[in-house]
């Protein structure tokens, strides 16, 4: 007998759900948007009912979709439990020696090590953080087990394997005219200074970002990034310059700082993933999971 409902539809189903956007569905799962559209028609077609109402304007669950939501977090919550379970149980390093990469706000992974200390409490995890490529040369110069680095990423002949995203959003100081909107553009910074990084830092993500300031025809002048975080913030306070960074640095709250929400924020946020060896991978990819579930 074929099954009509499956893991995978029951996740694309669910990012489509939570969002009520097929866009920013794709990008949470690093897929682009016309095979999303196209399994979702599919899993309508099998299950025989509309989950979605489509118009130009917006995406609403149906009724069915409605009833079917809650059943399908639930299932995907138990498979990521049981996965994890299975994680945890399987051999994993006595002493996990785990890179977390300084480009979005560090509380991201705090589930993440709860869930490992939880799932393994025998097992002893490292934790040390650095930019994404010094990570990435850390595994494969074999002085770190894993690392969780922001994509895109330079990684030759390792595996990536992708777990999360983050918007990207707008920092700046909560006196500046353009804080008196609830959503920006990557248009409303042409001419504005805007604090960048060394390309040297991350090379892959900094032609990245610079690939959509180009698309969008927009010219920033560029103001050197101080090298943490809080130091980057107090710049921003005291008007030197505003920001692009991920949303979770939004947690921070500093004083003096305003965060906005960017409308192509999803598109050119960094990705999270796995650098590790198939088996840590999967491992920590199943942790994640059901950190995210808890």
């Amino acid at each position: 007998m074929n099954q009509r409902l499956d893991s995978r539809s029951l996740a694309q189903f669910v990012a489509v759900a939570r969002t009520l956007s097929f866009r920013r569905a794709a990008e949470s799962l690093h897929l682009s948007q016309p095979p999303l559209s196209r399994a979702i028609r599919e899993l309508e077609a099998r299950l025989g009912v509309a989950l979605f109402e489509r118009d130009t304007r917006r995406v609403a669950l149906t009724q069915a979709g409605r009833r079917l939501l809650p059943q399908a977090e639930r299932i995907l919550a138990l498979i990521a439990r049981a996965e994890a379970s299975l994680a945890s149980a399987a051999q994993m390093p006595a002493r996990l020696r785990l890179g977390l990469t300084t480009a979005v706000e560090l509380s991201t992974f705090d589930a993440l090590l709860r869930r490992l200390e939880a799932s393994r409490p025998a097992m002893e995890v490292v934790a040390s953080s650095d930019t994404s490529p010094r990570l990435v040369r850390a595994v494969r110069a074999g002085r770190l087990d894993a690392a969780l680095v922001a994509l895109p990423v330079d990684a030759a002949g390792l595996e990536i394997t992708p777990v999360a995203r983050q918007a990207m959003a707008v920092a700046l100081p909560s006196g500046h005219r353009l804080a008196r909107r609830r959503m920006l553009a990557l248009a409303d910074l042409d001419g504005e200074p805007v604090l960048r990084f060394e390309r040297a830092r991350q090379p892959a993500y900094f032609d990245f970002l610079q690939a959509a300031f180009d698309r969008a025809g927009v010219s920033v002048r560029p103001v050197p990034e101080p090298p943490d975080h809080p130091r980057l913030l107090a710049e921003v306070a005291a008007g030197r310059a505003l920001a692009l960074l991920p949303d979770s640095f939004a947690a921070l709250r500093r004083p003096g700082v305003a965060f906005r929400a960017l409308r192509e924020g999803g598109a050119i946020g960094p990705g999270l993933g796995i650098v590790a060896s198939a088996p840590v991978a999967q491992r920590l990819a199943g942790a994640w999971r059901a950190a995210e579930s808890m």
